[in-house]
């Protein structure tokens, strides 16, 4: 599948692309000409085409989070749910890093590489696990799902520090959390295939993070806006509910966040459960 030319382009080809096994295909093949110097920074100028819904196949049925209902790892049923929340997490990542390539122009060269990078990691993610979702008798549409992380780029489509501060500080960050969690349960049932998956995700998910704290801090630094105080307001105004603690403070220190922020959390999702 030979790529060449725009990377704007190429981005919005990707995200707007439905059928999965094609949108993995096409990013692993941008991702791998961008790294040979084949896409270059070439339609700067042009305007950003408005994408409403990205590129998804008419399954899964997207509902209310709430909606969607609470099953045990204990049963195959219950793992292949699991694990087709998390497939459809990373599906939904592949959109949002092509996302910010496509959408927020002049920015630095290393903004392109870090998010084209990312898209190629989540692309293989979720074949990871949809490879493994198959092997339990199930495919990726089988279960409903929800929209939560699109929303949030919605909300943050004409603002970059925002997009940076709430989708991977935030809402990416969240696995940061519950994974190790995840991996023990596993683990404990036998499952150790799909917790092999996941210490993959989670060890590979740090840096995808740390590129979202990279890109807002630099976008506090060029818009002159104090970075703590920002992430707080943004935090306050967009994605209270999205706090939920405990917080894996070791990594998300490696993924870049201060001491002070990790604070910050603690003080904020406390508040939110009294």
């Amino acid at each position: 599948m030979p790529v060449s030319g725009d990377l704007f382009a190429t981005a919005l080809n990707c995200l707007l692309q439905a059928e999965p096994e094609r949108k993995c295909a096409l990013t692993a093949a941008a991702a791998q000409a961008f790294r040979d110097g084949k896409l270059g920074l070439i339609g700067t100028d042009q305007p950003v085409q408005c994408v409403e819904h990205p590129g998804r196949p008419a399954r899964p049925r997207l509902i209310a989070a709430r909606k969607l209902p609470q099953r045990g790892l204990g049963s195959a049923e219950g793992r292949a749910a699991f694990v087709h929340a998390i497939a459809h997490i990373e599906f939904n990542a592949i959109n949002l890093a092509w996302d910010a390539v496509h959408r927020f122009r002049g920015m630095p060269d290393a903004f392109y590489a870090d998010w084209v990078a990312v898209a190629d990691d989540e692309a293989r993610h979720f074949g990871l696990l949809r490879d493994r979702l198959r092997s339990l008798g199930f495919d990726y549409g089988d279960f409903d799902a929800h929209d939560g992380l699109w929303e949030m780029a919605r909300k943050t489509a004409d603002h970059c520090l925002a997009r940076m501060a709430l989708v991977p500080r935030v809402l990416e960050a969240r696995g940061l959390d519950v994974t190790p969690g995840m991996i023990a349960r596993l683990r404990g049932i036998g499952d150790n295939d799909t917790a092999a998956i996941l210490e993959l995700i989670l060890r590979e998910e740090v840096a995808h993070v740390a590129a979202g704290t990279r890109w807002y801090r630099w976008c506090c630094a060029r818009d002159g806006v104090d970075p703590q105080t920002t992430f707080a307001s943004l935090l306050r105004e967009h994605a209270l509910g999205a706090l939920r603690g405990p917080f894996n403070r070791p990594a998300r220190l490696d993924a870049g966040f201060s001491d002070e922020e990790m604070d910050l959390l603690d003080r904020l999702s406390e508040s939110e459960r009294t």
